[in-house]
């Protein structure tokens, strides 16, 4: 890999790490507890554990909290699928 692809790619990472920890700062502050109900209430420690986290999928965060979700999406697999066609 060339000097200048490497420096673009160091750059980019920086701006989206740079993007991702201003997105963090205001989420756990603010977002969390609206698109999360389990996160209200959530203590600073709490909020210092999901800081990486957010800083690193801020995008995805960014559009659920943007489309104003209030509550965690539901995981759809065939296990899911499988229990929900049997009858109680």
């Amino acid at each position: 890999m060339s000097e200048p692809t490497v420096r673009v790619l160091l750059s980019a990472s920086g701006v989206y790490v740079a993007l991702g920890l201003l997105f963090a700062l205001a989420f756990v502050i603010a977002g969390a507890q609206r698109i999360d109900p389990d996160a209200r209430g959530g203590s600073w420690g709490f909020k210092l554990a999901v800081l990486p986290g957010v800083c690193a999928l801020w995008p995805l965060l960014a559009l659920r909290w943007a489309r104003g979700r209030t509550s965690p999406p539901v995981e759809r697999n065939a296990h899911r699928d499988s229990a929900a066609e049997r009858p109680a």
